[in-house]
């Protein structure tokens, strides 16, 4: 009889262990996410500078006025042959368009 009061207990204790487990699971998977994000993002700034302003004088064109809308629109272009560039239409032909789209996330103003 005195191990009916002991089953709820046992039963919190591995809700609250899962409940703890999960949380941490998805605490880590959002760090990876935005981790992945920014790496994304960071592979312009060789040209376009870690803000986006480039180079004085370096021959590239300034992102960090664009929107993520007009950044996106710029990154299809360059993808579809739309637009001409040097290594721009490489680059942007070697991302998927949902890689696209979080580049331009990351880069443009909201």
């Amino acid at each position: 009889m005195r191990a009916k009061p002991l089953k709820p207990a046992i039963l919190l204790s591995i809700y609250i262990a899962i409940n703890h487990w999960s949380g941490t699971a998805l605490a880590q998977n959002n760090e990876a996410s935005n981790l992945y994000k920014s790496s994304l993002a960071a592979t312009c700034a060789n040209c376009h500078g870690t803000d986006g302003k480039g180079v004085v004088d370096g021959g590239m064109p300034l992102i960090n006025n664009l929107t993520s809308a007009q950044i996106l629109t710029q990154l299809k272009a360059f993808k579809s042959g739309a637009r001409e560039g040097t290594i721009m239409p490489q680059l942007a032909k070697g991302y998927s368009d949902e890689q696209l789209e979080t580049i331009a996330n990351q880069l443009g103003k909201k």
